[in-house]
């Protein structure tokens, strides 16, 4: 069965490649990351600090996210990011009929006992979803979800902000800043 999502890249160079700049309204913010020297590829400090605020604001942005999910697939606990991100797409179909099929799909792939990507969630709404998923709603993941969010801003959110690899990048581009 093919992924439902892609894996993320397995080298943060891969990041830097083609980075679309995405920001947010704040003009003196984007001026900012523009006037950045070209071997940042995109990133600048600001927009990393911003991550350490919230697991929201990280996954708001597009290069955060694919570093946090590079960062839970060394840790081995990027079904977590994968799930969440299937869930945010399965909400954005209209078809009954897709819905239903995905539903299933995404039942079998993380939430069915000895599941190949199962996730941690309890018992309950395991049975929740069982019973849901004949008659698949846009809302019927949404406790798996909101658990698996939770999961991650308490536990995997916070060691990626002590991680090797977050510390590299805020240190790289500081260090860039002061040139």
């Amino acid at each position: 069965m093919p992924s439902l999502v892609p894996p993320p890249p397995t080298e943060l160079q891969h990041f830097n490649k083609n980075m679309e700049h995405k920001r947010g309204g704040n003009l003196k913010f984007r001026l900012h990351c523009r006037s950045q020297p070209a071997n940042t590829d995109g990133l600048c400090f600001e927009e990393m600090s911003q991550w350490s605020h919230s697991l929201e604001r990280l996954l708001s942005s597009k290069y955060g996210m694919k570093i946090f999910q590079a960062f839970l697939k060394s840790e081995f606990s990027d079904e977590n990011i994968e799930f969440w991100l299937v869930c945010e797409d399965y909400r954005k179909i209209k078809s009954s009929f897709r819905m239903s099929s995905r539903a299933k799909k995404i039942f079998k792939h993380y939430i069915q006992a000895e599941a190949p990507r199962e996730i941690n969630i309890d018992h309950k709404t395991r049975d929740l979803i069982r019973r849901n998923i004949n008659a698949a709603t846009p809302e019927c993941f949404s406790d798996a979800q909101r658990i698996v969010y939770g999961l991650m801003e308490r536990d995997s959110y916070p060691r990626f902000l002590r991680s090797d690899i977050y510390q590299a990048l805020m240190d790289s581009t500081s260090d860039l800043e002061k040139m």
